[in-house]
Order: C-alpha cells, then structure tokens, then sequence
C-alpha cells in the first residue's frame, strides 16, 4: 500500500476553508429561505425542476436522479409535500411500477414566491462578493473536480446520482 499523501499546510487550508464556507453559506442561505417562504432547501430542490418542466410534471426516478436522493427518500419528501399541497403524484400510465410527480398550483405559488428571495440570498451572500473572473475559475475548477468524480464513478457525480443519500 503506497504511503498516505498527505495535505500540506497550504492544501489543508484550502480545503478546510472550501468546506466551511459551503456549510456555512448551505446554512445561511436555507435559513433565509425558511424564513422568508416557509420552504426547506429540500422543498425548494423538488420544486425547482418541477417548475422547470414543460407541464410542472416529472418522473418520481428522474427527480430522485436530478436530487441526487434515494428512492426512499424523494418518497418521505413527497408525503410531507403532497399533505402541504405543494406536489401530487400520478401513476405512469405507460409503466405500472413508475409515477410522475406534479407541481400543484400552490406549489407553482411557493415556488414563485420563494424564487426570489433566495436567489437574492444567493447573490449577496456569494456572487457579490467574487469578481467577475473569480466566478469563471470557480466554475471551471468545480467543473474539473466533477468530472475527476464522474471518471471514477464517485457518488452523486456518475451516470446514476440517484444512488446518492
């Protein structure tokens, strides 16, 4: 087994920063959210691309993928959603084990009424304060660390992150 490589001074502070300041910024950014619309970071996750969609519908698998959740968990999330009248299931009619989640219009209401805010929290707590090309090697240095995690079938980064928890 070839010895450990380990993190250099340099290196370990880099990594401990990149790591607080998403969990801080996660935190800070979902309490805002909470605050403001009443909606967690995991409602807002499933409403986003329903929103998306073309007809506010999507497959229950696809969104599990898209979230980067287990099947049981997208289910659990579901529940709590559909008792709050943000989403409702459909069975596929083409697949009998399948089903399509939809956007309910209240759910078309939270999620518009929730959009903004957060995405002025997301602004103001992250974007304002990086210039212009610090964004752009941001964005190219998290693309390069997805696919390094793509190419080795990583968690939430391969061909199916729905095996993610």
């Amino acid at each position: 087994m070839a010895a450990p490589r380990w993190l250099d001074e340099r290196e370990q502070q880099a990594w401990r920063s990149i790591r607080e300041m998403h969990h801080r910024l996660s935190i800070a950014v979902e309490r805002r959210l909470v605050q403001e619309s009443g909606l967690s970071a995991a409602d807002y996750q499933v409403l986003v691309p329903l929103s998306e969609s073309a007809d506010g519908r999507l497959r229950a698998r696809d969104l599990a993928r898209d979230a980067g959740w287990e099947k049981s968990r997208l289910s659990h999330q579901m529940r709590r959603m559909e008792q709050r009248g943000l989403v409702e299931r459909e069975d596929c009619p083409t697949d009998a084990r399948g089903a399509y989640v939809r956007l309910t219009p209240a759910g078309r209401a939270a999620i518009e009424a929730a959009a903004p805010g957060h995405v002025e929290a997301v602004r103001r707590l992250f974007l304002d304060v990086l210039e212009p090309a610090e964004l752009d090697v941001l964005a190219a240095m998290a693309d390069r660390v997805l696919a390094r995690l793509a190419e080795e079938g990583s968690a939430c980064a391969g061909p199916d992150p729905g095996a993610c928890s």
